[in-house]
């Protein structure tokens, strides 16, 4: 059998007067004036517990958007033990039974569910329309189709059978459960680390972001809509680290799928590593963790196409990218012109409720964040550094940091190695004919290997910066923003602090899910066990 072929969701404009603005703005509206109950979702069953947070609006965080019952070790306990319970009869399943439930999910994200999804992700987390339809529709459905076709490209790869033999490679799912750790900034990813594990055959618990519960739920609601079977993915809410270390106890941990912060992530390896006798396999760790990623300009640059990458690079929903440009390296030749167009721009750039479709930005997550973000921006007030533009902070009625260009004149400065994960970005100027040492000062500097890119037109530059930093970006771009990678266009993943390196939207991905069992069949096995030589 052979699936439909895969393909990128396109993107909806949302212009004004358009049919999907309005129904779009419909179901926000519905969806802002009631306050949902969130449950778990445990073995097909919804579970309460009566111990609850508030989802709430970071924009308007005085506005509850539902009610989250969460749990503790025995509510892990019980999700590890539906996932074991499914496990011996999904794991068996025809593939064609597994990817036609992912399949219809996928359309029904693009059809019936596609304004649900994106409104839990602006209300919930932030997203203005544009951020939320290419990540909550466009960039799952494109995970949830891809991924059948890099399914397929596994299983098809065979090894030689000489005459009187057959040889085969049984792609097994892994022995065990596997646990799925996500993160707030995009709803696509919290879909995808618990889908494209089960996708391969495998149960999965999974642990999503507390601040991003609201579109957990609803993607939880269409995967069984979809047809997912009870036990197959368990939805747990509750403190992360007491619920993960739970997990990570269990003798029958098989793998971690995880996408946050790399302290949290080292955390997690830690852990396995001083458990690793109890385990029934080696757990497979694959983690997308954090980056500090760059935009290194050629004194060749075009001015106006790196000025709009530092703006969308940076300031696209709130920085809260781990992809986003946070810190540019620039020539001296090319700073007055680029400072007078980011000093122009930054200030008019409109921010606010995401309701409001003419705003191009929307609040970070919490107060945390908040908090992290006023601090970056208070010592930038010292010396060594300017605030070229904004610097400003509200958290009144949100969770307001007002995009922030930060100029830094010390190349080892906290604020061009430390991740911020917020709009502020911070620029280093360097010397004209410094491009060689400005490159080694990209490598050296930070030590995550996200996303990156150059801007030149000068061919022999480029060739160089493409060299020299090979490792120190797994997404690597020229003559474009390090953000926005598209499934099935550009695998998305890093190394060094930034994580295993995986590649979310490619086989190399899938290949983490399955444990490969070689067979060989002999048609007419030899009957007597000496050799012809011995004659």
């Amino acid at each position: 059998m052979k699936p439909p072929a895969p393909y990128n969701e396109p993107v909806r404009g949302y212009a004004p007067g358009t049919p999907e603005r309005e129904s779009l703005s419909r179901r926000l509206d519905q969806m802002a004036a009631e306050v949902v109950e969130i449950p778990m979702v445990i073995g097909g069953e919804d579970r309460r517990t009566g111990s609850t947070f508030p989802a709430v609006m970071p924009h308007d965080h005085a506005h509850v958007l539902g009610t989250v019952h969460q749990g503790g070790e025995a509510e892990m306990a019980d999700a590890v033990e539906a996932a074991e319970r499914a496990r011996p009869e999904w794991s068996s399943a025809p593939w064609e039974d597994r990817a036609a439930v992912f399949l219809r999910a996928a359309d029904l994200l693009a059809g019936s569910w596609r304004d649900t999804v994106n409104a839990a992700t602006m209300l919930g987390q932030s997203k203005t329309a544009q951020q939320a339809e290419i990540d909550a529709a466009c960039e799952l459905c494109d995970f949830l189709r891809f991924n059948v076709d890099y399914m397929l490209r596994i299983y098809e790869e065979q090894p030689l059978s000489p005459p009187g033999a057959w040889n085969r490679m049984d792609y097994r799912p892994l022995e065990g459960f596997v646990l799925a750790v996500t993160p707030f900034n995009f709803t696509s990813i919290a879909g995808n680390l618990p889908s494209s594990a089960a996708l391969m055959g495998n149960t999965v618990v999974w642990k999503p972001s507390q601040t991003a519960a609201l579109s957990a739920h609803h993607l939880m609601r269409m995967l069984r809509a979809a047809g997912l079977p009870d036990g197959v993915i368990n939805l747990v809410q509750g403190d992360p680290a007491s619920m993960v270390a739970s997990a990570l106890a269990d003798h029958r941990l098989a793998g971690v799928h995880f996408t946050g912060s790399t302290t949290v992530f080292r955390g997690i390896w830690r852990q396995v590593g001083e458990q690793i006798d109890r385990y029934r396999n080696y757990p497979r760790l694959v983690g997308e963790t954090g980056g500090k990623d760059f935009i290194l300009a050629h004194a060749s640059a075009e001015v106006p196409a790196l000025a709009t990458a530092i703006l969308r690079g940076s300031f696209e929903y709130q920085g809260q990218k781990c992809s986003a440009a946070s810190r540019v390296y620039v020539p001296r030749s090319l700073w007055p012109e680029l400072r007078e167009r980011l000093g122009d721009e930054v200030p008019g750039i409109a921010m606010g409720d995401v309701r409001d479709f003419s705003n191009f930005m929307g609040a970070v997550i919490d107060r945390r964040s908040f908090e992290r973000q006023r601090a970056a921006i208070e010592e930038a007030r010292g010396d060594g550094y300017e605030v070229l533009a904004g610097g400003g902070t509200d958290d009144s009625r949100g969770w307001f940091v007002r995009p922030t260009v930060i100029v830094a004149q010390d190349p080892d400065a906290r604020l061009l190695r430390d991740e911020l994960f917020g709009p502020v970005v911070t620029i280093h100027v360097y010397a004209d004919g410094g491009f060689e040492d400005a490159v080694e000062l990209v490598d050296r500097t930070s030590p995550y290997g996200l996303t990156g890119g150059v801007f030149a037109t000068d061919r022999e530059a480029i060739r160089l910066a493409e060299n020299r930093l090979r490792y120190s970006a797994g997404n690597f771009y020229i003559n474009d923003k390090p953000t926005g990678a598209v499934v099935g266009q550009q695998p998305f993943g890093g190394a060094r602090a930034s994580g295993t390196d995986d590649k979310a939207g490619s086989l190399w991905n899938l290949t983490r899910w399955v444990s490969p069992r070689a067979i060989k069949e002999t048609f007419d096995p030899p009957r007597e066990y000496r050799h012809p030589y011995q004659g």
